[in-house]
């Protein structure tokens, strides 16, 4: 099984971004260390306790901190932004460094709409247009007759993901030729039917002959089930919180979580998340990450865990890693 990170430099509060961001540069020189195929980050607006808004300023400097772990952008929102902008940002990135680089793209606004129109430039969000803009950056970053001029020039081969979590992305990213990767730790209702829709009606392109998919999901794994769970209601009622507007940016440790007063209302948003990731011992977690592999007919696993303090998540990708060497 091929494993990859996904990472969301989440700041444990409002107040912390500094630490968040030197976080993630650690957690990528860590995964590299450990031998994961690939580390992207996410990008999101508006959200206090999450300090990756930019990924391609994070991307710049995770290449400077790394040597050989790909890259990428889990995803570029492309409908914020000029199609041929983001094709000078990334082959700029990919002439830097050089088969590393990853570029994923997205249709979500990845923050609420009143933070779409503000990063509109013309105060219109255009996520009505997002296929054409694909088109459109397909055509910047891969033929040399496309104008205006991409400079620098794109380095070949430079890949284009779709990012999603519904039949119209898996449908485009296989109309047009693009590998896929299905956003569950976003969406974990999103059927296994979505990647066999992918596969089914894959076109091959230029660059990419044969359909791939990645799964992207939840993982929280410990030496023992019982820490493993109480990092995953920590992360859950943080997340909760957050969408409820009872944060303020400020997150619950693992000790304030294990004693917080659930109700039913936690309790329902707690079991909708529960659904397609991984929770518990190294073995649990393999068992449960090979299964939903085969669900999902995924060939390749991209993990994101969301743990409060980073020695737990750095021993979850160590011990996740040693079940799949």
């Amino acid at each position: 099984m091929k494993l990859s990170v996904l990472d969301q430099s989440l700041a444990r509060s409002a107040d912390a971004p500094e630490q968040a961001l030197q976080e993630s540069l650690e957690m990528a020189r860590y995964c590299e260390a450990l031998g994961y195929g690939r580390f992207w980050v996410s990008e999101h607006h508006a959200f206090p306790s999450v300090a990756g808004s930019a990924p391609e300023v994070l991307l710049a400097a995770l290449g400077a901190a790394t040597s050989k772990i790909r890259l990428g952008s889990g995803g570029i929102m492309l409908p914020h932004y000029s199609a041929y902008k983001i094709a000078e940002v990334f082959s700029l990135l990919a002439n830097l460094y050089p088969g590393r680089i990853d570029l994923g793209v997205g249709r979500a606004p990845g923050a609420d709409m009143s933070t779409a129109v503000a990063l509109a430039t013309d105060g219109r969000p255009k996520f009505e247009r997002f296929p054409q803009l694909v088109e459109a950056l397909s055509d910047y970053l891969w033929n040399p007759a496309a104008k205006p001029l991409v400079s620098p020039r794109p380095p070949p081969g430079l890949p284009l993901w779709m990012l999603g979590s519904s039949p119209d992305s898996a449908v485009l990213a296989a109309r047009r030729g693009l590998p896929y990767n299905l956003g569950l730790f976003i969406n974990p209702q999103a059927a296994a039917e979505l990647v066999h829709l992918y596969k089914a009606h894959f076109t091959p392109s230029e660059l990419q002959h044969e359909p791939y998919a990645i799964v992207t999901t939840s993982v929280f794994c410990a030496d023992d089930e019982v820490r493993a769970k109480a990092l995953q209601l920590t992360f859950d009622l943080n997340f909760y919180r957050f969408v409820t507007g009872q944060s303020d940016g400020q997150s619950l440790t693992p000790e304030q979580a294990l004693a917080w007063p659930i109700g039913p209302r936690e309790e329902a948003f707690i079991a909708s998340r529960n659904r397609n990731r991984a929770v518990g011992t190294p073995a649990q977690v393999r068992s449960q990450l090979l299964a939903l592999a085969d669900r999902y007919a995924a060939d390749e696993i991209m993990v994101v865990s969301n743990m409060y303090y980073l020695e737990d998540r750095k021993r979850c990708f160590e011990l996740l890693r040693s079940q799949f060497d």
